[in-house]
């Protein structure tokens, strides 16, 4: 797969679709590859007339790691003792650099979980450089709403294992606690993924950085009044990683949003759905 030279570092990318077609690009969440924007999704996205762009943000899968800033200090950026080592602000501006090096004066944009985040805080950084937001299973920052649940706070804060093995049958593990109730993977799906992320690129102190920056950057709630983008709200109503109240919030905050809650979804993009979320994407798209 191609790499873009953006924001002074390099990241994993790949593309779907007519490349003369109106770009969108899918930014993921919190230590998660681009490949869990599967295939068929970016499929069906670009059948729906889209040039469809998936990358691996920084600290992720195969785009730049930033090992030499070490684990991060969470007790201390939660209590505002230390730094983090970047925020939500240098990933927004990481998607306008692969914006600039793909030739995008202007794209829609897609998150996902942390994804949701950054295509946030894009949409209040540079405004002028997006067509249409679409926020899924996501939150404003706000710590009042979208709180995890605690059997998902539990999966997330066990022990990284030291084996591929232990690794993999961890992240099955925690695939079964967020996965969506009324849409469940089977195990054969759910293993088959985590080999895949685990093989191509799993980063645990990676995810702490970007946890880090989440955590550091705050409630965006009040400059998310002042964004004008076209946007569409997805959330599940069974999100125990991001409870439906982060998506609600979200919706609430961004002046004329649609939002669109789904009933049985969890924190995860079943197959089932790809429909509906397809559609969802359109209708803020069309609004551009």
């Amino acid at each position: 797969m191609p790499r873009a030279q953006a924001n002074g570092l390099e990241l994993e990318y790949d593309t779907f679709g007519d490349p003369a077609a109106p770009p969108i690009v899918l930014v993921m969440g919190l230590g998660a590859q681009m490949i869990t924007w599967e295939e068929g999704f970016c499929e069906l996205l670009a059948s729906r007339g889209f040039h469809v762009v998936r990358f691996d943000n920084r600290d992720a899968g195969l785009s730049t790691w930033f090992d030499e800033l070490g684990a991060p200090d969470l007790a201390g950026i939660m209590a505002g003792t230390a730094p983090a080592p970047y925020l939500l602000s240098d990933l927004a501006d990481d998607v306008v650099g692969l914006f600039d090096a793909l030739g995008f004066a202007k794209a829609h944009v897609v998150g996902a979980s942390m994804g949701g985040m950054v295509a946030q805080q894009l949409a209040i950084d540079h405004p002028d450089r997006l067509l249409s937001l679409t926020s899924i299973m996501s939150t404003t920052g706000d710590p009042s709403v979208g709180q995890v649940s605690p059997a998902a706070l539990e999966t997330l804060t066990k022990p990284v294992p030291e084996t591929r093995e232990e690794q993999i049958e961890l992240s099955v593990a925690n695939y079964r606690v967020t996965g969506s109730p009324g849409y469940p993977a089977t195990e054969e799906y759910l293993r088959r993924k985590a080999t895949r992320n685990y093989d191509r690129g799993r980063h645990p102190v990676g995810m702490q950085r970007q946890a880090a920056a989440v955590v550091a950057s705050g409630d965006r709630t009040e400059r998310l009044h002042d964004v004008r983008v076209p946007t569409v709200v997805l959330h599940g109503d069974s999100d125990v990683m991001i409870d439906v109240s982060g998506g609600k919030a979200t919706a609430a905050a961004i002046p004329d949003a649609e939002l669109v809650i789904v009933p049985g979804m969890g924190h995860d993009l079943p197959e089932p759905l790809w429909p509906e979320i397809v559609a969802a994407i359109v209708r803020a798209a069309a609004r551009a």
